[in-house]
């Protein structure tokens, strides 16, 4: 597998941003717990930068048993398999995973470890997009941990001080349901035709959803743009809101099962996995990588420096990184980013690997610099580009 590069997502309706981040920090039940180094020398959890800091991962484990408890944030249920990796963890541990607002996006992930910092109701662990995690570390909102395979993850797929690293990634792709559509677009340029108006809709706001800028960023490419060159996306977007295509619904799988969205440009482990949850809707939902605007995208896993229970968020981290958690990601059409390291450790999932969407030719990927100058265009244009 080549290594991918991936942004934040609006995790479905998470995009009303305000009115959610204001509400993060309202609700605060008291300050988080502060550790200090034990007796014997070792870190506590909350200043371990690894498990053998702490004494091991058997210390880990029963660290995190004790505390007994995960604060997660936009993880929802049918994204990338996220409830059999969350389901996974409770029963291997016994810790119970509590997931405040499913459908937020990395926004609001970032304003709720900032607004709500020494609460007890913060966030523990986040999963962000690369232009967030980016912004996240920069302000020092993240802890310095190395998960036990740290060293496996490829360099260019993680940060140097270990406060982020990319987990699962995927391709944007569309999706359409071939019920309401008599032919299913398969490229960029296909989406300009007349017959589809109203219909093309992304998965949020790209200036706030890490699907939604990819699918800018893959419209870019398709169109003479380049990853230091986001513009024609806006360009593209723009003339797809001229000709009453573009359709301003957040795309989920509600609004799919309504017709409301009958095509949605989404990454395509989201879109695989519809396939498969629409099979018993009525919904014939068909999925293509489009040739002319191949993007690919990971999403980064990041620990709050002040993490109410600091030992459950490193044990998180432990287990989305192990050869179970990768193939859980493998299960929900993602690509982990350890898909290589399995290979040649006999451990990958080869059924689940057999099922990705094929992809056609090598794709490249953006630096973290050129995601972030491209994030800024986004964030000035886009309101322009679909007004």
């Amino acid at each position: 597998m080549e290594s991918l590069v991936i942004l934040p997502r609006p995790r479905a309706a998470g995009l009303a941003g305000v009115l959610a981040i204001a509400a993060l920090g309202l609700s605060a039940c008291g300050a988080a717990p502060t550790e200090s180094t034990a007796a014997d020398g070792k870190k506590s959890a909350a200043t371990a930068t690894s498990a053998a800091e702490m004494g091991g991962m058997d210390a880990l484990v029963a660290a995190a048993k004790k505390e007994g408890k995960l604060n997660a944030i936009a993880l929802p249920r049918d994204w990338a398999n996220y409830g059999a990796l969350i389901d996974g963890f409770s029963k291997k541990y016994g810790i119970k995973v509590e997931v405040e607002n499913p459908d937020a996006s990395s926004q609001i992930e970032i304003s709720a470890i900032s607004t709500r910092k020494g609460q007890d109701r913060a966030p523990d662990v986040v999963d962000l997009g690369s232009a967030f995690a980016l912004s996240g570390a920069s302000q020092g909102l993240f802890a310095s941990y190395k998960v036990a395979d740290y060293e496996k993850i490829p360099a260019a797929q993680k940060d140097a001080q270990a406060r982020w690293y990319y987990d699962y990634g995927g391709y944007v792709s569309i999706g359409c349901d071939a019920k309401r559509v008599k032919e299913c677009p398969s490229t960029f340029a296909d989406l300009l035709k007349p017959q589809y108006k109203g219909q093309v809709a992304l998965n949020g706001n790209p200036t706030k959803s890490g699907s939604a800028f990819g699918g800018v960023y893959a419209a870019a490419i398709a169109n003479k743009g380049s990853f230091d060159n986001i513009q024609p996306g806006l360009d593209f977007f723009g003339q797809l809101k001229k000709s009453g295509n573009y359709n301003p619904v957040e795309s989920t799988p509600a609004t799919v099962q309504k017709g409301e969205t009958p095509i949605s440009i989404d990454w395509d482990y989201l879109n695989a996995g519809y396939t498969d949850e629409f099979k018993t809707k009525n919904v014939d939902w068909k999925v293509s990588i489009p040739s002319d605007g191949v993007y690919a995208q990971y999403y980064a896993q990041a620990v709050n420096k002040d993490a109410p229970h600091p030992a459950a968020a490193r044990l998180w981290e432990e287990y989305l990184y192990s050869a179970e958690g990768q193939n859980l990601w493998l299960k929900g059409y993602a690509r982990p980013v350890l898909m290589d390291a399995l290979k040649q450790a006999g451990t990958l999932d080869a059924a689940a690997a057999a099922k990705l969407p094929a992809v056609a030719g090598t794709p490249a990927f953006p630096t973290p610099a050129q995601v972030d100058a491209a994030k800024k265009t986004v964030t000035q244009g886009w309101a322009k580009a679909v007004s």
